[in-house]
């Protein structure tokens, strides 16, 4: 009897090392063992595990432009990879992340082949090195991996994370962007739309249009506004009408609504455009990490 009992513990215990040992993949710290991540194809619906910096290879080739100083892209893939770490973390489902901008954009290397044509091997090797030089790396704030939101460009400041995303994140807090500004391209934009399309995107009567009321934050973006009395988020605006940014000045004119946008993206976290510039004034990927996320720290994986 002793002999079955034991039998039973050893069966019991192998089978919590083996669930334990699984886990180490997505729960990873203080391995040595590079993790993998369940990445979902959007176009496919097909999930593929991956080794985690290979993936962080195809995001940072996605997200940001190949031809951005090292330390820029070097700060990108550490941004990446922490996003992609807290992912992993909280996700509930069969996979951690998609490969759209529902979480952060990703390319295979036949996708890049096709981007980049003859300077593939150039920004390919760029890329990689910009990966490797911070293998592992990834932001932490009281010792969690933070969720390290990210953008292309900004009005020349990043936005509190609570007016975007209704969430409370002391690391993710507005910073000046100096270097988003009018000397970039289509920093400024403007978008046409006929009225009655204006209109009928944002379920307004379009006898006619007047906007009632504009709340801007601190930033200048629109919290909300109020147009034929129907009150919107300008998160909400934005997405409505594909704008590039809730940054935006409307006019008016015979059948016409033009909106004027500065900067590209939702505006929290780190400005890519802003983090070159910073790279380009002679500021290393730590600094700049450090400027966009309040008080993290650069822990290891």
């Amino acid at each position: 009897m002793s002999n079955r009992i034991l039998l039973v513990i050893t069966v019991i215990l192998t089978i919590v090392l083996i669930v334990v040992s699984s886990k180490l993949d997505t729960t990873f710290f203080n391995t040595k063992a590079v993790p993998n991540i369940n990445v979902k194809d959007t176009l496919t619906d097909k999930i593929e595990k991956m080794n985690l910096e290979e993936y962080i290879i195809g995001v940072v080739a996605a997200e940001m432009p190949a031809s951005f100083s090292m330390e820029a892209l070097k700060a990108q893939a550490v941004a990446s990879r922490t996003y992609a770490v807290y992912k992993m973390q909280n996700s509930k489902n069969d996979f951690d992340v998609v490969t759209d901008v529902s979480n952060q954009s990703y390319i295979t290397i036949e996708e890049m082949q096709k981007k980049w044509q003859e300077e593939f091997t150039k920004y390919y090797t760029k890329i990689k090195e910009a990966v490797s030089k911070t293998k592992g790396e990834i932001m932490t704030y009281n010792d969690e991996v933070i969720e390290s939101y990210y953008f292309a460009m900004s009005n020349g400041y990043t936005e509190d994370v609570e007016l975007v995303f209704n969430e409370e994140k002391d690391y993710l807090k507005s910073v000046e962007s100096s270097y988003d500004n009018e000397t970039l391209k289509n920093f400024s934009v403007d978008t046409e739309f006929n009225k009655n399309d204006f209109c009928q995107k944002i379920n307004i009567n379009c006898n006619n249009i007047v906007i009632n009321d504009i709340e801007r934050s601190n930033t200048h973006r629109v919290n909300y506004i109020t147009i034929n009395n129907k009150k919107i988020k300008g998160t909400e605006f934005r997405k409505l009408l594909n704008l590039r940014s809730t940054d935006f000045e409307i006019t008016i004119k015979d059948n016409i609504v033009d909106i004027n946008t500065k900067g590209y993206g939702h505006g929290v976290g780190m400005s890519q455009y802003g983090a070159n510039g910073l790279a380009n004034s002679g500021k290393n990927y730590q600094e700049i990490l450090d400027y966009y996320y309040k008080n993290i720290k650069i822990s290891s994986i």
